[in-house]
């Protein structure tokens, strides 16, 4: 496994309409390293994100697509996500106020 650091876990927030509409209940939807684990995911979001607390984080391993390019058949890269709940009493994450 790797030595990922806390800024390397996080790799960018999903931006759909079903992840938009969990942001009301404290659901965040990010995609993460693949090698990341649970506790390496609750204590990034803590630590990037200034006075949240994370109560659960759910994670989701997605295979690569089949893609055909001619006769050429290929995969895209397999990806990880994770769905991260907050406490009541945590802060939001500002990342998603302009949105």
């Amino acid at each position: 496994m790797a030595d990922l650091k806390y800024y390397d876990v996080i790799l960018r927030p999903v931006v759909t309409e079903k992840s938009m509409s969990g942001m009301g209940d404290k659901k965040y939807t990010f995609l993460v390293h693949p090698d990341a684990n649970k506790a390496q995911i609750k204590e990034a979001v803590e630590k990037m994100f200034e006075g949240t607390k994370v109560r659960k984080v759910n994670t989701l391993n997605q295979d690569g697509k089949k893609r055909r390019r001619g006769m050429t058949i290929g995969r895209t890269a397999k990806t990880k996500k994770a769905m991260v709940f907050l406490a009541e009493d945590s802060k939001e994450i500002e990342i998603f106020e302009g949105l």
